[in-house]
């Protein structure tokens, strides 16, 4: 009598810790976030790489990828 008790309790234990790893797994999973939108790109007309648009320096010709290749294209900051 003494082992059918025993018994009972352990199989009671594992059905308890399997019932609530399933409750687990079934909970509703978080969503993935959003991807984000795409930025406009801009293209340096000195050097030709490709950067997002609010990133790139401004010129009276048009966007650079920084202050020193505005200059050495010998442009001007828009005023």
């Amino acid at each position: 009598m003494k082992y059918l008790i025993w018994i009972l309790v352990i199989l009671l234990a594992i059905w308890a810790f399997k019932r609530s790893r399933r409750v687990k797994s079934d909970a509703p999973k978080e969503q993935p976030p959003a991807p984000a939108t795409p930025a406009n790109m801009a293209v340096c007309l000195h050097c030709g790489i490709h950067l997002p648009q609010d990133e790139a320096v401004t010129g009276e010709k048009g966007l650079y990828c920084s202050a020193e290749h505005r200059a050495a294209a010998q442009d001007r900051n828009p005023v």
